[in-house]
């Protein structure tokens, strides 16, 4: 079964010194399907790297990504259709394209599980599947 990996998982896998980075490593190590994100989760995750630790981060990331580590995925237009309406539904959480495009590949890889910080919108998302997500590390 896939994992999705948001901003914040691909972020606190990068940084070393957070203090969420070997509860993530970890749980991206176990794991046995494939990582999966968005473009967009990545943009968001790259800005943050190269702006907070710097080049040669950001280019080991990009390594990581460069060899297979994750499956970088993109929004179709049916995709982006269905992440505006997600986006409207759950208006009151201000939820991103980042967040969003998460909710829409959870549901075309058909899992709940996503490495996220954000459980204040991922405990409040229904996903598309119906259920609830399984947040990681959290719920680990």
């Amino acid at each position: 079964m896939a994992l999705i990996v948001d901003a914040g998982g691909l972020y606190a896998q990068a940084d070393r010194a957070d203090p969420a980075h070997e509860a993530v490593a970890e749980v991206l190590k176990e794991e046995r399907g494939p990582l999966v994100t968005s473009g967009i989760a990545v943009a968001e995750a790259d800005y943050l790297i190269l702006n907070r630790l710097g080049f040669d981060v950001e280019l080991a990331s990009l390594d990581d990504l460069a060899e297979g580590t994750f499956i970088l995925e993109a929004l179709t237009r049916g995709d982006l259709d269905v992440a505006r309406g997600l986006a409207r539904r759950y208006r009151d959480l201000e939820l991103g394209l980042a967040d969003v495009s998460l909710v829409v590949l959870a549901k075309r890889y058909d899992t709940r599980r996503i490495v996220t910080f954000d459980e204040r919108a991922f405990r409040a998302v229904t996903p598309l599947q119906g259920g609830s997500f399984t947040i990681l590390p959290a719920d680990g």
